[in-house]
Order: C-alpha cells, then sequence, then structure tokens
C-alpha cells in the first residue's frame, strides 16, 4: 500500500473553517498573531511527518457588496487576518523538511513581485515552498484592488494563465543553470550573458526582467490549485502538480480525478502529474462512543451564523445581516446556494427546515471521519482506492488536532503502510515527485532556454 500524503490546512486568522471553535479552552487560534503559535505548530507537524503546512488566505471579506461585515467581525471570520507568505520565513528557518504552502490570488501582487517574493521564500526554505493558485471569488477583495467589480469567472482563469506565463518566464527562463558564479579570483559574481530579459507583453501585463532573484532550489514552487469549476478543473489540468479537493464521498472523488486526470492527458501530461489531496476533518477516540462523545462537544462550540457567511449561500438579508435562524428556508429567495436548501427540504417531509438547520449542515460541508484510529484508518484506505494521493487535514483546535493525529492516528496509519515513517531528503517537489523541477511535460518548463536562444541571435 502506498503511503499517503498529508497537509495541515490552515489560515493566518481566528477562525478558518471550523467557526465558532476559537472559544474553546484549548484553541490557540485565537492568538494566531503570536509567531510563536506557528512555530511550535510546525514543529509539531514535522514531528507526524506532515508534507506541508497549507495557509488558506483572502484578500477580502465575505458578503455582498457594501454588505454588512458584523457576522465576519464577531466570529474572527477570516478578519482579522495576516499574509501568510510573510509567516512562512518564520517557519522556514525553524523546520527543516516540512513544505511551507501559501495562497496567492493573481488579484493581489503584480507577477514580477510575486515570483521575487516565491524565489525568495524558496531559497530561505532551501526548496520548500508551494503556491496555491486562485482567482478570487470577493466582489470585496476586486474592490480592495481598485475593480469596480469582480472580474467575470472564467475570464479570472484567462488572467491567471497569463499571470502564471509572466511567472514562469521569470522562474524557468530568465536565469540559466550556471548564470551565478561567485567566481572570488575573477571578480564575476554572474554572468550577465546568461541572465536574460522576458520581454512579456500581454492583455494585462508587461514586464521586461529580468528576474532578480538568482534560481532557487526549486525555481518554480510547487503548483497547487483548488478549482471546482469547469474552468477550474481545466486550468488545473494544466498547471497543477497538487488539487486541494472536498468532495462529500469517495465515489464522487473518483469521479472529478478521473476527469481532471483526462484533461490533463488531453494538455500532454500524464495522469500521475497532478497528485490530490481531499480535505477532512478527523475527530479520533479510543472508542466510536468516546469519537462520538468528542463530536458533539466540538459540535457545541459551533456557530451558525459564521458558517453561513462563510459560505456565501444567499440567505442573509440584502445588506449582508443574517437572517434569524428560526427563518424558514421554504420562506427565502435566493439565487445562490439552491442546492442544499432544496436537499434540506427534502430530508424530512414532516418539518420544515430553517437557517439555523441550513448553518449545521454547511457546517459539514467537508467530510468527518469520527472513531478510533483503526476506523479513520479503514475509511482513509477507502478513500485512496478512490484515487486521493493525499489529506488536508482540517483543525478544530491548534494545536490539539494535529498533536492528537500524531498520538493516536499515525501510529496506526503507519503500521498499515498509510503514512510514512521517515521524510525523504531534498526539496518539496523532489518528496513528492522525486525531483527539484517542474517536469518536461509542464507548460512552464517550455520556457527553459527559450531567451537564451534569443540573446543568442541578437
Amino acid at each position: 500500500m502506498t503511503a499517503l500524503a498529508f497537509n495541515a490546512f490552515v489560515m493566518n486568522t481566528v477562525s478558518h473553517i471550523q467557526h465558532g471553535l476559537w472559544r474553546h479552552p484549548d484553541a490557540q487560534q485565537a492568538d494566531f498573531e503570536d509567531v510563536n503559535v506557528w512555530i511550535e505548530l510546525a514543529r509539531t507537524l514535522e514531528a507526524g511527518l506532515f508534507d506541508a503546512i497549507f495557509f488558506a488566505d483572502v484578500v477580502g471579506v465575505y458578503g455582498p457588496v457594501g454588505g454588512d461585515y458584523t457576522v465576519n467581525a464577531r466570529e474572527g471570520l477570516q478578519i482579522p487576518s495576516n499574509d501568510p507568505s510573510v509567516l512562512l520565513s518564520a517557519l522556514a528557518v525553524n523546520t527543516e523538511h516540512l513544505g511551507l504552502a501559501f495562497t496567492s490570488s493573481v488579484l493581489q501582487a503584480h507577477p514580477f513581485e510575486f515570483a521575487r517574493r516565491a524565489s525568495t521564500l524558496d531559497h530561505i526554505s532551501k526548496g520548500r515552498v508551494a503556491w496555491n493558485i486562485v482567482t478570487s471569488t470577493m466582489e470585496n477583495a476586486a474592490r480592495n484592488f481598485g475593480l469596480d467589480r469582480l472580474t467575470a469567472h472564467d475570464e479570472r482563469y484567462v488572467w491567471a494563465e497569463e499571470y502564471l506565463e509572466v511567472a514562469f518566464k521569470l522562474w524557468e527562463g530568465s536565469w540559466e543553470d550556471d548564470a551565478l558564479r561567485k567566481d572570488r579570483s575573477r571578480g564575476v559574481f554572474s554572468d550577465a550573458s546568461r541572465i536574460h530579459r522576458i520581454n512579456h507583453v500581454g492583455k494585462r501585463y508587461r514586464v521586461e526582467g529580468p528576474h532578480l532573484p538568482s534560481p532557487s532550489p526549486q525555481r518554480t514552487p510547487l503548483l497547487f490549485q483548488a478549482g471546482s469549476s469547469p474552468a477550474g478543473r481545466a486550468s488545473a489540468a494544466r498547471n497543477a502538480e497538487a488539487q486541494f479537493i472536498s468532495t462529500p464521498n469517495p465515489q464522487t472523488a473518483k469521479e472529478l480525478i478521473t476527469e481532471t486526470r483526462d484533461l490533463a492527458e488531453r494538455a500532454g501530461r500524464r495522469r500521475d502529474d497532478i497528485k490530490f489531496f481531499q480535505g477532512f476533518a478527523f475527530v479520533i477516540g479510543s472508542t466510536e462512543a468516546e469519537a462520538k462523545r468528542k463530536e458533539a462537544e466540538l459540535d457545541s462550540y459551533l456557530s451558525v451564523d459564521g458558517f453561513l457567511a462563510h459560505s456565501n449561500l444567499g440567505v442573509s438579508q440584502d445588506d449582508g445581516r443574517p437572517l434569524p435562524p428560526e427563518t424558514l428556508l421554504k420562506d427565502i429567495e435566493t439565487n445562490g446556494g439552491r442546492t442544499p436548501i432544496e436537499w434540506l427540504r427534502k430530508r424530512d417531509p414532516n418539518r420544515e427546515p430553517t437557517v439555523g438547520d441550513l448553518g449545521q449542515l454547511v457546517s459539514k460541508r467537508h467530510p468527518r471521519l469520527v472513531g478510533t484510529p483503526e476506523q479513520i484508518a479503514d475509511a482513509l484506505a477507502l478513500w485512496q482506492q478512490a484515487g486521493i494521493d493525499g489529506v488536508n487535514l482540517i483543525n478544530w483546535i491548534i494545536p490539539g488536532s494535529y498533536q492528537e493525529f500524531n498520538a493516536h492516528l499515525l501510529p496506526e496509519l503507519q503500521r498499515r503502510g498509510l503514512a510514512k515513517r521517515e521524510y525523504a531528503p531534498g526539496t518539496l517537489r523532489r518528496k513528492l515527485f522525486g525531483r527539484d523541477r517542474l517536469d518536461e511535460r509542464h507548460p512552464g518548463a517550455r520556457w527553459r532556454g527559450a531567451f537564451a536562444r534569443s540573446f543568442a541571435a541578437e
């Protein structure tokens, strides 16, 4: 049996996924601004042989245009939040093997600046950086960066393609492998003839170059994506090396993975060029009854308002304030989120569900695996048979959720061959794929040597 890869799914904020849990007396996420919380978490993850700490991020608040964000602020729902890329520097120098994945939208940074920042982090971490490519889904985020409104969904992926092209040109093509000399005797630090401008001119960007950092251990950071729409899956099939998915059951995961691998093949890649990480929350008990008691205790902290605000299901008032939890779903008119609303109404024909019921449903949108270590390992084996390569482990409590994984679940997974017993050496990409650089089939690889040929022609 092949070992699964494991990421810790976190965010540099108070309340990321499990809204309300920051109130738990053991939850340190309420002190997320203390760098030592993250350093100690990173060390815990490395002790548990996690492949990466995976930081989500947003650059706006959830809700309608100009909407009320009272709930967001009250719940700590991704406000306040801090920049994860800055935090990675501290984690890099306090770990040796742990991958460092961060989210950055094409909306929030110019590709020249972003490529430089990513290369710097890859140097600091000795090749352990990954980038989660996102296009942003928030109207407020668009306004924070000077747009009148959020760019149309599929057009955002067109935008991302050019953004990636600029970044790949800088990472893969601007510097030749032997451009950095550090030759003290000759007084030559870098060879200018092997450092090239990229002279990119496109619809959105004009970038002359050259890339300012010398080649980092991976050059291009490991590439994650999470899009589940047709345009998002097509983009992942072309560009991603790892995709974060959140499917409700193994069969649905199998269908999504198969479809994306088919798309990757049609894009000239191999089916195994992409690894798939399924999101899970675990509740571990020494017995099934104990796990159920722990689940009920965790659920007692959940915030219905927080989940509804995060889900953007269209069940708020016009100004963004939440509807009262006793509001009947049949009385709500909305153009969004109809599927979960109608599904919930059909669950029990003898009663009309409420907004509060919907909030509880949304709180379980990421699959939970609740039970003994043996039961959870059994479930993960079934998910692996469906095609997943790894797990994005969603926490209830930082650091407790990951400490429990290390102490109770990891030994059982290792016993079955579902988790590794030691780290492989080298970069994050080498640990996951056996190489430091993008493979030759990846679209980013086509820029290797492209500008050297241009220079020679001149």
